[in-house]
């Protein structure tokens, strides 16, 4: 938490110090904000997509467990290909726990993998938005402090 409040500081600092800064410095203040928020928002979509693929995983896990051993079933080999398969162990299940590497579990802690994946990744989306929220606030005042200068240098010119 004191890193997070560090940063809001320092921000402060810089809104204060961007009426002191020539344009260039303006400019280039403001492309690094705008490219840090699309890399942020970036990261925000990956999480998106990271959570509803656990979040799938998860309720594929809850329906596996329902399911009856020796019950007839079509299992995915990719997104577009499943093949006929027969549910033979109902109470252990391969995780992905990434880079290629699989671990063998029970269905509850599959399921418990699942729950603390999802919850550790919408902390982090939480934490994302926040600093790309300020990031933005960032951007667009430096913006608004480069748009003023640029309309005070023009009828001097």
């Amino acid at each position: 938490m004191a890193s997070s409040r560090g940063a809001g500081s320092q921000q402060v600092i810089r809104m204060a110090d961007l009426e002191k800064m020539s344009l260039d410095q303006l400019k280039a203040v403001k492309e690094q904000a705008d490219l840090e928020v699309n890399l942020l928002q970036d990261s925000l979509n990956n999480i998106r997509t990271a959570t509803g693929r656990l979040e799938n995983a998860s309720a594929a896990l809850h329906d596996l467990s329902l399911r009856p051993q020796g019950k007839k079933m079509l299992v995915p080999l990719t997104a577009s290909l499943y093949v006929p398969g027969t549910l033979d162990d109902a109470d252990n299940v391969l995780v992905d726990i990434g880079t290629g590497y699989f671990v063998e579990k029970t269905m509850a802690e599959g399921k418990d993998y699942c729950e603390r994946k999802i919850n550790l990744l919408k902390s982090n989306f939480d934490q994302l938005v926040e600093v790309a929220s300020k990031k933005k606030t960032l951007a667009d005042e430096t913006g608004v402090v480069l748009q003023a200068k640029m309309k005070q240098l023009s009828p001097s010119s």
